[in-house]
């Protein structure tokens, strides 16, 4: 069996079943999920049930796009071109202007209540929205407009998610998540600046082979990729156990690898998979795997709102449940103590010293004792 594919760089126009079971079990991997899964993708596809995906941009860097643009399993052809239909993006569209709004609605009236919205950047509601504005219309409208008629609405990034960068004190424009906006609707929030890719991937793929979304968080963050702190799976985490900190960039603690808490890391109150799903496809490539603290950039009440330096609370220690104290260097003893102890040693290795000494001595054979006539009178 052949699948029709329109990737242009395949001559043939087609591929097999293998490579495509090849492709959808690279990503389900990727997400975590088993070989029963990938057969799943590959069932829908063959029913021919790839989901149609409209993808919004309001306020936000297109650092999510970016970021999408860079994964490879599947690589974002695969993805865009045989997993997912997607039919509106502004930054991938070749169309421009009125070409693009009529294939927006298009897809919406071949789609309507099935397809997927997904919003990246926060919207602006002072003033009626007029912070951002495409094709003459608010950003406000728009989402109320596609979001309200999505089958599933997905939040990529944390501006989508709850503001970002854009709220940051003293929100000029009145920036919220999307959820704000679609109350009532469930949004799916996976923040991060830039999201992880394979968050988003994994929260798509099981819309479109199961019909369901993940089990979300109080945040509607999918528990899958957000269910752990940062610090719970840390790389640096033994040092932290063991009262190892870098004291100030580039010190010697900090070119060793030591835990960064001291300089502001704030993964024991980040729930993200950072630590152990880098980015760009480069092992290490994550702040913490690069020397910086992290940011908390998927929390809302950290991110953009408490300072880079600021140490944060340890929220729930892993065992060891207690941990080495972070305001004392350690091995550090003071000075009385060092006296006491040298006494103490001192004692010890004196009364050592005579001991074997005595022992040494004791231990000789005795001289035999002299003969009579050689006594002196004292020994007499």
């Amino acid at each position: 069996m052949t699948f029709q594919c329109p990737h242009p760089d395949r001559e043939s126009g087609s591929f097999s079943r293998r490579d495509f079971v090849r492709l959808c079990t690279m990503a389900a991997a990727a997400i975590g999920l088993g070989p029963a899964a990938a057969e799943r993708f590959v069932e829908a596809a063959e029913r021919g049930a790839k989901p149609s995906v409209i993808w919004l941009q309001f306020q936000e860097c297109t650092g999510c796009t970016e970021s999408l643009l860079r994964t490879s399993h599947p690589a974002v052809d695969d993805l865009i071109l045989d997993l997912i239909s997607l039919d509106y993006h502004e930054t991938l569209f070749a169309a421009a202007g009125h070409q693009a709004e009529a294939a927006l609605r298009q897809a919406m009236r071949a789609n309507a209540g099935k397809y997927v919205c997904v919003v990246e950047g926060a919207i602006p509601t002072k003033e009626n929205g007029i912070y951002c504005m495409i094709g003459g219309r608010t950003a406000l409208d728009i989402l109320k407009d596609v979001g309200g008629q999505a089958g599933a609405v997905i939040a990529i990034g944390s501006c989508a998610s709850w503001g970002g960068v854009p709220s940051a004190d003293p929100n000029p424009t009145g920036a919220v998540g999307a959820h704000e906006i679609l109350r009532g609707k469930a949004v799916v929030n996976i923040p991060g600046c830039p999201a992880n890719p394979y968050n988003f991937l994994g929260t798509v793929l099981q819309y479109a082979t199961y019909g369901t979304l993940p089990a979300l968080d109080s945040d509607n963050r999918p528990k899958f990729a957000y269910g752990q702190t940062i610090h719970e799976q840390c790389p640096r985490r033994a040092h932290f156990d063991a009262g190892r900190f870098a004291q100030r960039y580039g010190d010697e603690g900090h070119r060793n690898g030591y835990c960064l808490y001291k300089l502001g890391c704030k993964g024991p109150v980040t729930h993200a998979n950072c630590s152990v799903q880098h980015f760009g496809e480069v092992d290490g490539a994550w702040p913490i795997g690069l020397g910086h603290p992290c940011f908390g950039c998927t929390e809302q009440r950290i991110a953009f709102r408490v300072p880079l330096h600021t140490t944060v609370d340890i929220e729930r220690p892993m065992p060891p449940d207690t941990y080495a104290p972070i305001h004392a260097a350690q091995g550090r003893v003071s000075p009385v103590a060092t006296g006491v102890a040298g006494a103490i040693l001192g004692g010890l290795a004196g009364a050592g010293f005579m001991a074997s000494k005595k022992l040494s001595d004791d231990s000789r054979p005795s001289p035999p004792p002299a003969p009579a006539a050689e006594r002196t009178d004292a020994e007499a």
